[in-house]
């Protein structure tokens, strides 16, 4: 059997994922999916799941005395509806701090429900004015939940979060915190960030597979919400959190074979080491900017407020630059690049997730100037604006 997986793992084709995730895997991720049936309601099973609750604290160095981690099927985006909808009390709001697509989100999440809420809106390439949120949160005393993304995936610009954390809680509010694209990448204590609640998916910092997310939170606060409006059944943070303490299981059937993958890129994690991996990370951003810079691209985000995980990137002003042919071009070679998600401007994103390397990024530039040159966009790209500053002298 294991000799039948050694060769089957032989033959996986290696794409360098530069999309904001699903990330780039190992194939020992992968092959972990290859396991004997099993009914999820064993106690093995949910051993498994209670060890990988354990861990999902740890990797946020979080007291397990005081903070848990709870499991939920779908993507994403499940961990801000779920938080929303279930830790606002009766008769009060929820302040969205937004300076982007994921901000953004959330305030629909909450319009959908009919939650009563604030939408704070800033510039999605500056970051939130904290005397701006202060002065909502002190003219507003009925706010029961503050909620941001903490690094804007659209744009990549890092959100202050201990900051605002210290005034959602300076003003009796939880603090909610979208960490999907930072969450076992940049290093994150959730005790010192001032984070009440934080939330991932399986298939981004962790390198595993879609289909698992989890929030990671106080649990004294969990059980707190046991008495708040009932929104949503299934996807409601104390019923499913209850369900964990009582039978050790998910609510309803989780994704088997996803959580196998899960456990084995968490094992990953701890060996590569929080550090070690954070600077991998840090050396692909780096490697992406220098590619861009020699290429003559633009960043949207100033480099000061990137997170260093994303990079979002301006359409040169170029009439052969067609971003479908150059990302056809690439994915045929074996590297993904994504489009942006800034309503106002073109752009595309590169992102320094997944099991990659600073290599990579060497060999994916090696293949997208082979595209520029393809399609005969000009090189270095061309900006009017730039062209303009360089004709002043500035």
């Amino acid at each position: 059997m294991q000799e039948m997986i050694e060769k089957k793992s032989e033959k996986i084709k290696r794409n360098i994922l530069l999309n904001p995730g699903p990330a780039t895997t190992t194939d020992s991720v992968k092959m972990a999916q290859i396991v004997p049936d099993i009914c999820p309601r064993e106690k093995e099973f949910a051993s498994m799941m209670k060890k990988m609750r354990d861990d999902l604290v740890r990797i946020v160095h979080g007291d397990p005395n005081k903070y848990t981690a709870v499991l939920f099927c779908g993507s994403g985006t499940i961990n801000i509806d779920i938080c929303l909808n279930s830790l606002l009390p009766a008769e009060k709001k929820i302040l969205i701090i937004n300076n982007g697509a994921y901000s953004t989100r959330a305030a629909e999440i909450c319009a959908y429900y009919n939650l009563p809420y604030i939408d704070l809106k800033f510039p999605v390439d500056e970051l939130p004015d904290l005397d701006k949120i202060e002065a909502i949160l002190k003219d507003n005393p009925d706010i029961a939940l503050v909620h941001t993304t903490h690094n804007e995936t659209g744009t990549g610009i890092l959100n202050p979060i201990r900051e605002i954390g210290a005034l959602a809680h300076r003003y009796g509010a939880v603090f909610t915190v979208d960490t999907t694209s930072t969450y076992a990448m940049r290093p994150i204590d959730i005790e010192k960030e001032n984070i009440d609640f934080c939330m991932a998916s399986a298939q981004k910092g962790l390198m595993a597979m879609t289909g698992l997310s989890f929030i990671v939170g106080n649990t004294e606060i969990i059980q707190k919400s046991a008495v708040y409006p009932k929104r949503s059944y299934y996807c409601n943070l104390y019923l499913q959190y209850h369900f964990f303490e009582t039978t050790g299981e998910m609510h309803f059937t989780p994704p088997v074979q996803t959580i196998y993958a899960t456990r084995q890129a968490l094992d990953e994690y701890f060996a590569e080491g929080e550090q070690a991996k954070w600077e991998r990370h840090l050396s692909v951003f780096e490697a992406i900017h220098a590619g861009l810079d020699k290429l003559g691209f633009r960043d949207i985000i100033k480099r000061e407020l990137q997170a260093g995980l994303v990079v979002s990137v301006k359409y040169p002003e170029d009439a052969n630059w067609d971003f479908e042919k150059i990302h056809d071009y690439c994915y045929e070679r074996g590297f993904t690049i994504y489009p942006g998600k800034i309503s106002t401007q073109d752009t595309f994103r590169l992102c320094a997730l997944g099991a990659i390397t600073a290599q990579d990024i060497a060999d994916f530039f090696v293949v997208f100037e082979q595209a520029l040159r393809e399609y005969h966009v000009q090189i270095p790209v061309y900006y009017k604006e730039a062209d303009s500053q360089r004709k002043a002298g500035l």
